[in-house]
């Protein structure tokens, strides 16, 4: 069990908004498995959770979905706010600033785009901080594949610090849970467009 209730009532928020965080350096971030533009979550990193869904909506319409990062909170319910620090389309080097609520504090993530391929995969990473808490690195990866009669989508997430690595069984348990989550929004909002 976290050795802080503290810091356990504090992610199970970030875990529900599919929060990520921190740098990793791309030799740590390069993997065997899935990836983007040849780069993948955090290969060294304690806590990581995977999880796929097959959404029946066009590649499009799902990939538009994930990168309009300003209209998140419109679909799902975790995210505060979001807004792009950077004008144009959405790019390797863009960053938003998003907000999600925790217990006695709201954490304000700031996510930078590392790899893109359109209507193929998405790969960010970024600080999330709020009073009390923070998870150090981490990295978010998202592919999309067709399959027959929808697109496969796939996600994983790896974090990394010390509050988190502090329990690392219950930490893997939230993200889990925040990334399930995130695939059922991003399923029930394409699906119903």
């Amino acid at each position: 069990m976290f050795r802080n209730v503290r810091i356990a009532s504090f992610l199970v928020p970030l875990a529900v908004a599919g929060v990520l965080a921190g740098n990793v350096p791309a030799a740590q971030a390069t993997t065997q498995g899935p990836a983007c533009r040849g780069e993948g979550v955090d290969a060294s990193a304690r806590i990581r959770y995977r999880a796929d869904i097959v959404i029946h909506a066009p590649l499009s319409r799902i990939f538009r979905l994930q990168t309009r990062v300003e209209q998140w909170p419109d679909w799902q319910k975790p995210v505060l706010s979001s807004k792009r620090l950077d004008r144009g389309p959405l790019r390797a080097g863009s960053s938003w600033r998003w907000t999600t609520p925790a217990p006695a504090t709201t954490m304000h993530i700031t996510s930078t785009l590392r790899r893109l391929k359109h209507d193929a995969c998405l790969l960010w990473s970024g600080p999330a901080v709020g009073e009390g808490v923070r998870i150090d690195q981490g990295v978010h990866l998202w592919t999309f594949t067709k399959v027959k009669g929808g697109v496969r989508v796939h996600t994983e997430e790896t974090w990394t610090g010390d509050q988190v690595e502090a329990d690392v069984a219950t930490s893997t348990k939230l993200l889990g849970a925040g990334l399930e989550a995130w695939l059922r929004d991003l399923k029930a909002a394409a699906e119903s467009r």
